[in-house]
């Protein structure tokens, strides 16, 4: 996985462990794609500081992912569920039956809200 993307769904599963100004700075970094010069200039403090803030940041949303895992339990139950959804659909494709159809149908519904 891209780096750049890993951080924004960590901080998307952790943020909220993290002081407010590291988010914020994470968010508009990897979401916002603004500079760390931007970022600097917007909050009235140094490029390095900004820079700072991002890597403690980064490396709390690491060690958090390592301990707990979230992250990548997620990843692993949606995949399940993509996989179970795909067999649902070869057997609802292949059922002649209206209603085993209609269960089908709404077993994917539910389904398709976990994801």
């Amino acid at each position: 996985m891209e780096k750049n993307v890993e951080i924004s769904m960590l901080n998307q599963f952790y943020g909220k462990l993290l002081t407010d100004k590291q988010t914020e700075f994470i968010d508009n970094y990897y979401n916002n794609d603004l500079s760390l010069s931007e970022i600097a200039e917007n909050n009235g403090i140094t490029r390095q500081a900004v820079r700072d803030n991002i890597k403690k940041g980064e490396k709390k949303l690491f060690e958090y992912e390592e301990k707990l895992a979230f992250m990548k339990r997620t990843l692993k139950q949606e995949k399940k569920i993509d996989k179970v959804l795909s067999e649902l659909s070869k057997i609802q494709k292949e059922s002649s039956d209206k209603k085993i159809a209609d269960i089908l149908e709404n077993i994917k519904k539910e389904l398709n809200c976990l994801v």
